[in-house]
């Protein structure tokens, strides 16, 4: 798999915080997108060497056309970049992947995002087979944020509004904490900001004794990324050996970037 060149075709605006963009994509094929409600691919936008995962909100609507949302921050390259986008300006597609996969035992569904997640959220409930029981939680910036999701009336919904998203301590962790359990085996899907992340990840091991099949929780993004970059990098080769002893080991990707998150825990990233 190899980077292929986009060409936006259309930007609009998909909600108060959220720029939809859609790409013709000559070569789309070479992607091999994995299909996923999470699948997201990189995208390397104009002065920006390192690029960042976005989710495909849709395929199409045309052949060898990708529809993506981009959630706009305040500052930051890609978000300038999206609010700027026009038709013919040109980015690198690259590392198509996904994380959201449900066990075919699971008997219920906890879907969880802050605004990061909101694209990935929307797809999966579009994609969502009919019958499946699942509950959300979402937290966004300000109730007009909800307009973008539609979640069908049988699922029930628990949000916060104004919290989290870099705007207020976020509630997520709570809130899945009080969730109550459904009979038979669960699984969470749960995109946003890292802690939360790691604290709800830990929850559901200790208190549920969940394995690592039954959830896929992933950190789209980090508070103050600035200073955990320039922590990071003082320690990057002893906690990427972490990772890589792991995979070494035999043990699965998740497992390994599970370990590799304990580790950073343990120095206080």
């Amino acid at each position: 798999m190899g980077s292929v060149e986009a060409f936006v075709a259309e930007a609009v605006d998909a909600g108060p915080r959220m720029r939809r963009v859609i790409f013709d994509v000559p070569q789309l094929a070479r992607l091999t997108l994995p299909g996923a409600g999470d699948e997201a691919v990189g995208i390397y936008v104009p002065d920006d060497d390192e690029g960042r995962n976005y989710t495909v909100r849709h395929r199409g609507p045309g052949d060898n056309q990708l529809t993506c949302d981009f959630v706009l921050h305040e500052r930051g390259v890609a978000s300038g970049w999206a609010r700027r986008a026009t038709a013919g300006d040109r980015v690198m597609l690259d590392h198509a992947r996904s994380w959201y996969r449900p066990e075919a035992t699971s008997a219920w569904q906890l879907l969880i995002a802050d605004l990061s997640g909101l694209p990935a959220l929307a797809r999966i409930l579009d994609e969502l087979p009919d019958g499946t029981e699942a509950s959300v939680i979402v937290e966004v910036a300000d109730e007009s944020d909800l307009d973008y999701l539609t979640v069908p009336s049988r699922i029930p919904v628990v949000t916060s509004v104004g919290t989290g998203n870099g705007y207020a301590a976020s509630r997520l962790t709570e809130l899945a904490q009080a969730h109550t359990h459904a009979d038979g085996r669960g699984y969470c899907w749960f995109a946003g900001e890292a802690k939360s992340t790691r604290e709800v990840r830990k929850y559901l091991r200790a208190t549920h004794g969940w394995s690592a099949n039954q959830y896929d929780i992933v950190g789209y993004w980090r508070f103050d990324s600035e200073t955990w970059d320039r922590k990071f990098e003082e320690v990057s080769d002893e906690m990427i050996a972490v990772y890589e002893k792991a995979l070494a080991d035999g043990k699965s990707d998740k497992v390994a970037a599970e370990e590799f998150d304990l580790a950073l825990e343990s120095i206080g990233l």
